[in-house]
């Protein structure tokens, strides 16, 4: 990287674990965070923990919605985040899906989670040291993505999270009822920079 200063991130998966989970969410006022997330962002955000999202939308590969109306919904999100003082540091999407993707978007790419593209991306970007970072999620793409990548993983109970808790040990993954645990147990073992 350059010889240049590396940082530690959170990489966190949108719908399930930041909010509420809502098939193909799109619409800004359908957004809803779960508990305790906006606080445990800025508990992670204080101990030099850059915030990273990283989400597919496959919607947009379907033709339910734009890259533009995900970008919409992104920026809302940021602004419901300000009033806490959380920043985040880069929202990465993948648009694509290799078998039910429109045009340019049927496409079997690095970047679909669990492939670790997206991670890569951020970490080559952002100067990431991915191997003293996490990633929290809510399904097995999620997990298979921070583990390919080499962060530690944390699959959260919430949005899809209780049905793939059964495959966490394969990939040495905490299972934890949601994101304020998982900070917590984060801030635990890495109380700050």
């Amino acid at each position: 990287m350059n010889g240049r200063c590396l940082h530690r991130a959170v990489f966190l998966d949108r719908d399930g674990t930041i909010n509420v989970e809502k098939d193909y969410l799109i619409n800004p006022e359908d957004f809803e965070f779960l508990p305790g997330v906006p606080e445990a962002l800025k508990k992670l955000q204080n101990a030099g923990f850059l915030l990273v999202v990283v989400s597919n939308q496959s919607g947009v590969a379907r033709g339910y919605f734009s890259l533009q109306q995900v970008e919409k919904l992104h920026s809302h999100m940021k602004s419901l985040l300000e009033p806490y003082g959380v920043s985040l540091s880069g929202i990465y999407v993948c648009p694509h899906h290799p078998t039910h993707g429109q045009g340019e978007y049927l496409y079997d790419c690095e970047c679909r989670k669990g492939n670790p593209g997206m991670l890569l991306k951020a970490a080559e970007d952002l100067t990431i040291d991915l191997r003293h970072s996490f990633m929290i999620g809510d399904k097995l793409a999620d997990i298979e993505a921070g583990y390919t990548a080499g962060c530690s993983t944390f699959l959260v109970r919430t949005g899809y999270g209780e049905q793939f808790s059964e495959y966490a040990a394969a990939y040495s993954t905490e299972v934890v009822d949601d994101l304020p645990t998982a900070a917590d147990e984060i801030l635990a073992i890495n109380p700050c920079v």
